[in-house]
């Protein structure tokens, strides 16, 4: 990867972002996105204006999943009726890999970060929505180029 940023989280802006793959593995939490919003704050950026990037590597070292919820929906009928009602779900641990399958070719509508947790609000290719929050230590930005903004 030819840039490489650490603990600038907040110069991104993750949000309709879509989800190439996702990771986990010896503690390292790594999600691969597309249409990620590069800031001119951004210590590599030197336009001084936004761009975007494919390919975005993103990265939390000493990763630790803290909740993870699947999101509940309500059914109607075609008068608007409700129908049918199904609550969040929170999912254990033995769920976790094959729910991260449903991230592939994925959007997250919103990765935020506030103190040590990441959150992560993903529309999965199952027509599920899912919350997932992870804890880590650190973040780590990995791109190959910068891409104009059309």
């Amino acid at each position: 990867m030819k840039y490489i940023t650490r603990n600038e989280f907040h110069n991104f802006e993750f949000s309709e972002v879509h989800i190439e793959n996702v990771r986990i593995q010896n503690g390292m939490f790594q999600i691969v996105l597309d249409d990620v919003v590069i800031l001119p704050e951004n210590s590599t950026n030197r336009d001084i204006r936004k761009m975007r990037a494919n390919g975005l590597v993103l990265s939390i070292t000493e990763a630790k999943e803290v909740s993870f919820i699947e999101e509940g929906y309500k059914t109607y009928d075609v008068n608007g009726n409700l129908i049918k009602e199904d609550p969040d779900t929170i999912l254990d641990e033995q769920q976790y890999r094959d729910v991260y399958e449903y991230f592939i070719d994925a959007y997250a509508f919103l990765i935020d970060k506030k103190d040590d947790e990441y959150t992560f609000v993903i529309d999965g290719t199952n027509e599920r929505t899912y919350t997932l929050v992870i804890q880590g230590a650190e973040d780590v930005e990995e791109w190959d180029k910068y891409l104009s903004i059309e």
